[in-house]
Order: structure tokens, then sequence, then C-alpha cells
């Protein structure tokens, strides 16, 4: 049997706190395809789609893609953006209601529009009007999801990556696309438990490069037998003053099996018992840049020593133009090193007023907010390279996917060279070096503006690898940020509190 499907990704991470809201030319400088356009672009690559059509071509569906959009975390999603993009994933169910046995939907699970405090929900929410209760739902989320109470009334299936740094885009694809496969053949009747910790996320942010964390997802797979259908663990975005903050874990079980609602009730209820009690093993030990850039000075290694600025992460929704460790490692005089990106799109605009070779005095960074990671610096340097800012990642993140940092350009000021570019985006892939002349497993010192991620592509080639707090927006003092809208106690804003682990369907 030919079953016809709606397939759309619509994903952002949205840091309330920014003071720059994420309008539609933000996805139309990341990701904004229209149907064959994001097949043509997407379907192929890591990505959730890829992983929906894998299972589609096996199974033979006919797929109907509405949209692939995506924006570097940044801001409250505008309304007319929002509009826009889920108006194209409503119209498409609208029109093709009478045809549809089921959904596809590669999201986030923590966008916050400027209208309400869970875009996920309310996307689930108005397609549900739309295509009625009964009709089969499978959903993606980033493994940095807020999952609220009604995503998983809307959605019978949710699947979380289950990889920090995210390389299984596709591979969690597929798996949600194959739920919902055998849920519009009949074999399976899926639904969603959901259990939640009062925290702002798992104390190391769901990295998998570390065993403490691994063996919660460990555990998660092992709990996947019988009716018990998919297990994810959603470590939560600190970035968000919302109702739903904080780490979740889900569980899909078949409604058919009798046995399966309390197995996955009592999986999702101990794995968010174990977050909870791990809430003080935080794993990263974050130096002071004065602290960082000592280590920078008296390197010696013959690979690059990395240096995550970790609070100035765009990927977080940081502003990326944090000045504070460029100017630590210029007032120390550090040599062979190179700082990326620094967003400022003003002075890149500068930069390309100016010829490769020629000397130039500007202000860099610091431009948003100097509260957090320092205000601009006057600096006199030379342009070594001007560019459109366009590469293809060749990496595990964005391999095969073209990208673009708008206009960018490379100054090098006395023994630091800088990637200067327009448009947000972390340090996930070496080609983001590369495509602008710098080598990056010949310099001395990297500094990558990224938390985690960062290592999927530069590990590998790193002698040794730090993370620093500069004090950008992202910064792990929590404190720092004035959180309003979540709901407390909530640690670590809020210590002195019990807390005992529970599941809700």
């Amino acid at each position: 049997m030919t079953f016809t499907v709606l397939t759309a990704e619509f994903m952002h991470e949205s840091n309330t706190f920014s003071r720059l809201p994420t309008a539609l030319e933000m996805f139309r400088a990341d990701t904004l395809l229209m149907g064959d356009d994001a097949v043509a672009v997407r379907g192929n690559a890591n990505t959730e789609l890829a992983g929906f059509l894998d299972v589609g071509r096996a199974r033979g569906w006919s797929v109907i893609h509405a949209v692939s959009a995506h924006a570097t975390p940044g801001g409250r999603v505008t309304r007319a953006a929002y509009d826009h993009i889920a108006g194209a994933i409503l119209t498409a169910a609208r029109d093709n209601r009478d045809r549809l046995d089921g959904i596809a939907l590669g999201l986030h699970g923590s966008m916050v529009p400027d209208f309400t405090d869970d875009g996920e929900g309310w996307l689930l929410a108005r397609l549900r009007e739309i295509v009625g209760p009964a009709l089969p739902v499978a959903v993606t989320l980033d493994l940095h999801a807020m999952v609220s109470k009604d995503m998983v009334r809307d959605a019978q299936i949710l699947v979380s990556y289950r990889t920090y740094p995210h390389v299984d885009m596709r591979e969690i694809g597929a798996k949600a696309a194959e739920l919902l496969h055998r849920t519009m053949a009949g074999e399976i009747a899926p639904r969603t438990i959901r259990a939640h910790a009062p925290m702002l996320d798992e104390v190391n942010g769901g990295r998998t490069d570390i065993p403490e964390t691994q063996a919660l997802y460990d555990r998660a797979a092992e709990a996947e037998t019988g009716g018990v259908l998919a297990v994810s663990v959603n470590a939560g975005f600190t970035g968000a003053d919302v109702d739903c903050v904080g780490p979740t874990v889900l569980a899909v079980h078949d409604t058919n099996d009798p046995a399966a609602e309390p197995q996955a009730r009592e999986v999702a209820r101990e794995l968010a018992a174990r977050m909870w009690d791990g809430r003080t093993s935080a794993r990263n030990v974050f130096l002071s840049v004065d602290e960082a850039v000592a280590q920078a000075l008296s390197w010696r290694g013959d690979r690059p020593l990395v240096i995550a600025d970790y609070a100035d992460n765009p990927g977080a929704g940081a502003y990326g133009d944090a000045t504070a460790l460029l100017d630590g490692l210029l007032d120390a005089g550090v040599t062979g090193a190179v700082v990326a990106p620094m967003v400022d799109a003003q002075a890149a605009a500068t930069l390309h007023r100016q010829q490769e070779g020629e000397t130039v005095t500007l202000d860099l960074g610091g431009r948003n907010d100097p509260d957090f990671g320092g205000g601009p610096l006057r600096l006199t340097g030379r342009v070594l390279r001007l560019s459109d800012g366009g590469y293809t990642g060749d990496g595990p993140i964005q391999g095969g996917l073209p990208h673009s940092f708008g206009r960018t350009a490379v100054l090098e000021v006395g023994g630091v060279r800088v990637l200067v570019v327009s448009e947000p985006m972390q340090m996930v892939d070496l080609q983001q070096l590369r495509a602008f002349g710098i080598e990056p497993a010949t310099a001395r010192v990297l500094v990558l503006k990224s938390m985690q991620h960062f290592r999927a592509a530069f590990q590998p080639i790193a002698g040794q690898v730090i993370v620093c707090d500069a004090g950008g927006l992202a910064t792990p003092q929590a404190s720092r940020r004035p959180y309003v809208r979540a709901p407390r106690p909530l640690w670590p804003l809020d210590r002195d509190f019990d807390f005992t682990a529970s599941a809700d369907a």
C-alpha cells in the first residue's frame, strides 16, 4: 500500500535574552528552501529530511515536502517569519488533507516566537485543527529540545538526536519515519510519555563524548524493547526563559501492548531522576580569559591548542562578537593564533572597502551588548582575504551542505588572524577556515566560538582542547541572565529544594 506523507523541516533554537530578533532574512541567510528545491539540496545529506526520504523510498511513499527552514540560534522568531514558514506547512496540510496518511516534521524543540513560549507546540496544535486528532504525526527533535506537554499531546511520535556534537540527524529522521510507517500500516498505535526535571539543563548539556552522559543514552537505547519503541533524553536549553524550560525524557510506546505503557513510564522516570541526581557533576572546567591566554602563550605542542569560547557561541544564540578573549590574546602578544568567527557585519563592510594586503584601522566586535564579553576594540591590521563567505562543509555535521557567512574577511592583527563575518554561525567544520585561506591544522592556537559542536571536526586535529568562559551571553553563569518566566524552583538558580521524578502521558 502506498502512503502519502507530508514532510517539513522548521528549526530554530531561540535565546530569549538576545536583543536581536530572528527575522525571515536570518532563515534566508541559512536555509529557507521550498518543496523540490529543499529536496535537491538536503535530500541526500545529514539531515532529518534525508532520513524521511530514505524510508519513504524504501516503503514506496508519495512525499509532499513543504519547506526546509533553519536559522542560526538567536533572539525570538518574529511573528512574520514564523507565519511565513509555519504557513507553508499549514497550507500544504490544508491543501492535501484528504489524501494524507501521515506527517513527518523535523523540528528543534526550543523555538520561541515572539507571540508564544512554545513554537513547536503552537504549530502542532494548528496542524491538529486541520487534520484532526487521529492522523499520525512523527516529529524529530534536537537533543537540546524543551518538550512541552502540548507537543506530546499533539504528536504521537517524538524522537530526538542521541549525539552531541549532533551527527545523527539522518539516522534519527529515518527512525521517526520508520515508526510513522508502522503506524500508518496499523502495526502499532504509538503515544509518548514525558518526564521533566526542574533544571535549566542536564548538567553536561547532553555531551555524548563523556561517559556520565553517554550512559543516559545507552540506557535509553537498552530500554527500546517490545512495545517501548523509542526513548529520548533531551538536555534542554539554558538560553530560553519560558515555562517549559528544562530537560525531559520521552518514551514512545505502543498502546496496543498493555505492558508497554508502565515500562515507558518507568524508564522515563528513571532517566529524569538520573539527570537530577547528577546535577552537581559537571565535567567542563571553565577557564578565565587570563588562564586561557596563559596556556595559549606557553603552548608548545605540535598540533593546535583549541580554545572553545564557550560563552560567545552563536550556536546558543550568543552574539558571536565578544572581544574579551581576543583582547587578552593581543595584550599578551600571543602569535600563530586564529579567532573565528567574529560576527560583525559593520566591520566586514569596512574591510570590504579595502583591498587585500592593505592596512586598515577599525572598531571590531562588541557592538550588541558590551556587558556580555566586552565592547569594541580599536585595532589596526592587514586584510589577508576578502570573500562572499560561501563554503560547503565536508565534516560530520555540515558535510555536503552549502552555507555562507555573508561578506567575510580575514584580518591579521599582530600574531592573530581573525575571521570577520556578517552572518552568525558557530564553528563546526574545517571548511569554515579552509575556504578563506586558513589551514586550521597548522595554526598554533585556534579560538573557536562554539560550546561542543566544534569537537566533531576540530578535536581530531587538536593537540589539546580547553574551554573558556569569556563572559558572552551563553555564559555558564546562569545567574547573570534574568529569568522571569521560567518556573521556580529551578536548578541551579535555586538549590535548596527536593524533587521526585515522575512521568505524565
